[in-house]
């Protein structure tokens, strides 16, 4: 009974086991990825078997010969005669059963180095030698790691193997230790010499290769080996692994002669050897030679850190120009840069998403991301800068009566449509100018005939079973309809998106996957369903390509008639020799991005190599080889063949919405802080070190780093690029010392990318000049009287206050701050509208209205630029009528337009609607029909929102 309930419990695992692993598998086939699975699969096979083999045979060889060999008339103590009795009627199964335990552990942990492994194997040349030993560096980055877990793999062989061969060897009498004196039979000696011996030549390989470590060896001050490092660390380590070598000959001649002296003295000679050239050496040149002249004995090595630093973060192409800021006002100064000012973006996307949710939301259950994207269309000619972001679902907000998993699984499926903002315009309320909003959508992208439909997000259920035989009735919403959504349209999924689970093998399995009886039993399932899951871009990008590390930042558009979410992927290595090493985690977090948690965080290099699309209707990944000449994507291809596309295949269209990635910009910023400069000297002598400011509005972080469309001084045309800033690092002074752009802008050419991308340039403020920084600026915008009694103005009528980010441009000869406020009512029904800008040039500042107005006030009544809202009249947005700047009387600044009470008939009519509706969602929920519950479920919601409406205006 008890033998039959085990099976029966294993085979139940087995089973689980196995649903797990062909469900991956269903996933991997329908995305088309299926060679990625298998390749891994294959290859944590085979490491495994290498490494049970690798283990288990030698241990259990050194376990079989030490019993083998052991003296048969040994006389043992009455102690030993104790311990054989217990162990003799064990011994075959500790003989088989010791290898196998052991070798498990060993398989697990080589199949967990499978990639390491495999980088060896397929490794690629980059073509660049590193400056000390001569080395290509694909051999730090490929072949390095892998001879280091071999040498330790085998030295732990070693290790255990002379562990159980000294047990055996003392169990069984080959080893006696009594009367003071230690007594080693013949064939145990033999054994136990040579083993030691292969531990020290094991241990000789492992001081050898240490010496390739020092490459990646984080000192004081820089990475990679300074004077002391080549001078005596390496040669110490050289003369160290010279004397392993022959210690362990040593140990391998006392099995021959039987002289244990020889070996154990030389062992003791090696330690101190050690403790002299691998410690005293070392610390007698770094203490007496090269600190008391550092900067003689150490600048050639810190030459080696800057260069490969540089090279190895794509900062040696960097262009530095010198740039003496303007920082007096004068009218007309802004007239030469009129068309950078008017893409100044005044609608700051980690603000205005409240607003965006309030305007475009129309159903609870539809929602936006807390910080929308930026991105750019042509609108009449015309690249616009636009801020961006997509209408998906948000079952969280459902009525909890709705959340059933027909409703959750089968009818809201997923969200509906994009939203598009101008992000240099305002309405005369302070809202955003949309160039595509609404259900059904409308606007610019609408006319491209588009596919609005959003299935897979960065918002989704944990799954949803989708897809039924053609003219069965839809019952999917599409998205509600008529005059205030009193109805609804039904949709049916037609992509391939998902594994199927017309079967009745394949919804058990999945079934078992989601613990969830009713994809089982469920009549909505038929032969024709598709299961959904794995929606979030990232993760389904990260699933198809595993080796890279992704930007947190993925970003939808419309591309070709589908929405598609754009992610960029990044090869790393923390093995790039005389490369000093970032923590991504903390180069990346900033106000907007909380510090992450990365299974891979200290890295030396990275390439932005992949650009990655999701097709947000069907789930479709498509990888290209953004960087094709990338070393690291080179050996990954090498490992998954034919899971990239070639940039040549890229649209035009797609190419026009490819930016220059946000976390690359911020490692890169990270970097330059201290490798801005690109000579030892002033690299050693520190003077000059930069760091990032923190953001103005939450000093507890990083200023993130904005794109705009602008030109940099000596350029002719304005392009889309992202931006940053630098103060000086240390001290309490907050001046900029440098202002970094990078050209983000690949073009619209099929296949092309266009020659200025990612070209880095530094602008590098002359010392003569003092320009404030965005912490001294915000200082003074908040203790200017001028400035703080209107913003207490602004706060009249129970109304908060938000400031937007604080952009930092290059214009007028000097550089300009640009700040909008926005203005949020506390109570009710409330979101963010744009309502002042300001702006700061040198030591003045300017609080007006719009930005146009500001600027004006700024540069001496005409400031020569222009703006997004120029032609915008500011108006009350509770009275809709102009701001009278005369007026002795203060204006409401409650950003809520309040409706006016509705009257009786209508409240009276919403009730009944209400309770008319509530009955009917009763009733079908009775009766399961899911497609009346949720048209009952929207009147419902409509009806609720009116009588809101009414108590609102009734309070007011």
């Amino acid at each position: 009974m008890t033998i039959s309930l085990a099976v029966i419990a294993a085979l139940v695992v087995a089973f689980f086991a196995f649903a797990s692993l062909y469900t991956d598998f269903l996933w991997y086939q329908q995305l088309e990825f299926e060679s990625v699975l298998l390749t891994q699969w294959t290859a944590r096979v085979i490491m495994f078997a290498i490494g049970f083999a690798g283990m288990a045979v030698p241990v259990w060889l050194a376990i079989f010969l030490a019993y083998r060999l052991r003296p048969v008339y040994a006389r043992l103590s009455s102690q030993l005669d104790r311990y054989q009795e217990v162990v003799e009627p064990l011994r075959r199964l500790a003989m088989w059963g010791i290898p196998v335990f052991f070798g498990f552990f060993a398989g697990f942990a080589a199949s967990s180095q499978w990639e390491t492994a495999w980088l060896w194997a397929n490794g690629t040349a980059t073509g660049d030698a590193d400056p000390q030993f001569g080395l290509d560096t694909g051999f730090y980055m490929f072949a390095m790691p892998f001879y280091a877990a071999v040498v330790g793999f085998v030295l732990a062989v070693v290790l255990i193997c002379l562990l159980v061969t000294a047990l055996v060897s003392y169990l069984y009498g080959s080893v006696r230790i009594g009367q003071g004196e230690l007594r080693i039979s013949k064939p145990a000696r033999i054994q136990l010499a040579i083993t030691a011996g292969l531990y020290l030549l094991a241990q000789a390989a492992s001081i050898w290769l240490d010496r390739f470590y020092t490459m990646v060896d984080q000192g004081d001050r820089i990475t990679g080996p300074g004077y002391a490092g080549v001078n005596a660390v390496i040669p110490g380590q050289t003369i160290l692994a010279i004397v392993a070598a022959l210690v362990a000959l040593l140990f391998f001649v006392t099995a021959i002669i039987g002289r244990w002296r020889y070996p154990l003295i030389a062992t003791a000679l090696l330690v101190v050897t050690s403790l002299v050239v691998g410690v005293g050496y070392p610390w007698a040149v770094t203490t007496f030679q090269v600190r008391p002249n550092e900067q003689a004995y150490e600048l050639d090595y810190f030459q080696k850190n800057v260069d490969a630093t540089r090279a190895a973060y794509g900062l040696d192409g960097i262009e530095t120009v010198p740039f003496a800021a303007e920082t007096d006002a004068e009218a007309g100064q802004l007239r030469d840069d009129a068309d950078t000012t008017a893409s100044i973006r005044l609608m700051d996307p980690g603000v205005i998403s409240p607003t965006v949710q309030q305007l475009q939301q129309f159903r609870a259950y539809y929602g936006f991301q807390d910080t929308l994207d930026v991105d750019r269309y042509e609108v009449d000619g015309e690249t616009q800068d636009t801020v961006v972001a997509v209408r998906e679902l948000d079952l969280g907000q459902l009525d909890a009566d709705a959340q059933t998993w027909n409703n959750t699984t089968l009818v809201y499926t997923h969200g509906y449509g994009m939203v598009a903002a101008k992000g240099n315009e305002r309405t005369n309320e302070g809202e955003p100018v949309f160039i595509e909003s609404n259900i059904p959508s409308s606007g610019i992208l609408s006319d491209l005939e588009y596919e609005p439909r959003v299935y897979f997000g960065e918002s989704n259920p944990a799954y949803s079973i989708v897809g039924a035989p053609e003219g069965t009735e839809p019952v999917e919403l599409d998205y509600p309809a008529g005059e205030e959504g009193a109805s609804q349209t039904n949709t049916t999924f037609e992509g391939d998106g998902g594994p199927s689970v017309g079967s009745f093998f394949h919804r058990i399995l999945y079934a078992l996957k989601f613990q969830s009886e009713q994809i089982l039993f469920s009549d909505y399932v038929n032969e024709d369903s598709q299961i959904l899951y794995d929606r979030d871009p990232l993760t389904r990008v990260q699933k198809a390509a595993p080796y890279l590390t992704l930007d947190s930042d993925p970003y939808p558009s419309v591309v070709d008639g589908r929405i598609v979410w754009i992610v960029d992927g990044y090869t790393t290595s923390a093995t790039y020799p005389y490369s000093s090493q970032v923590s991504l985690s903390q180069a990346i977090s900033d106000s907007t991005n909380p510090t992450p948690n990365l299974l891979i965080d200290e890295i030396n290099y990275i390439r932005n190599s992949v650009k990655a699309t999701v097709d947000a209707y069907d789930g479709s990944v498509t990888l290209y080889a953004w960087d094709e000449e990338d070393p690291v994507l080179q050996t990954w291809q090498n490992i998954y063949p034919s899971t990239l596309k070639s940039i040549d295949e890229m649209s035009g269209e797609l190419m026009s919405h490819v930016r220059y990635p946000t976390d690359l910009f911020k490692v890169q910023r990270a970097m330059l802080g201290t490798y801005h400069v690109d000579n030892a000297r002033a690299f050693y002598q520190r003077d000059n070190a930069w760091t990032t400011p923190n953001d103005p509005t939450n000093d507890q972080a990083l200023q993130p780093p904005y794109y705009l469309s602008m030109r940099m001084p000596d350029e002719e045309e304005p392009t889309f690029s992202m931006f940053t800033t630098f103060i000086p690092d240390g001290g309490s002074r907050n001046v900029l010392m440098g202002y970094l752009a990078v050209d983000s802008d690949a073009g619209s050419e099929a296949g092309a990318v266009s020659d200025e991308y990612g070209k880095l340039t530094m602008l590098e403020i002359s010392a003569d000049t003092t320009v404030p920084g965005p912490g001294q600026v915000q200082n003074s915008f908040d203790s200017d009287s001028a400035i703080a009694n209107e913003m207490n103005i602004l706060t009249i009528g129970s109304s908060d206050v938000q400031l937007g980010n604080l952009l930092t441009l290059p214009v007028g000869g000097g550089l300009l701050y640009v700040q909008p406020v926005y203005v949020q009512s506390t109570s009710g029904t409330s979101y963010p509208l744009l309502r002042k800008v300001l702006v700061a040039f040198g030591d003045q500042l300017a609080f007006e209205d719009t930005l146009a107005e500001s600027l004006d006030a700024l540069f001496g009544g005409e400031s020569g630029a222009e703006t997004g809202d120029s032609d915008v009249t500011p108006v009350d947005p509770e009275t809709e009528q102009p701001i009278d700047e005369g007026s002795t009387e203060e204006p409401s600044t409650d950003p809520t337009p309040q409706p006016s009470a509705p009257s009786t008939d209508t409240y009276e009519a919403a009730l009944a609607d209400a309770q008319t509706a509530l009955n009917e969602k009763q009733a079908a929920l009775e009766a399961g029909d899911m497609v009346a519950y949720a048209e009952a479920d929207a009147d419902l919601t409509d009806a609720l929102e009116r009588l809101l409406a009414f108590e609102d205006a009734a309070g007011e």
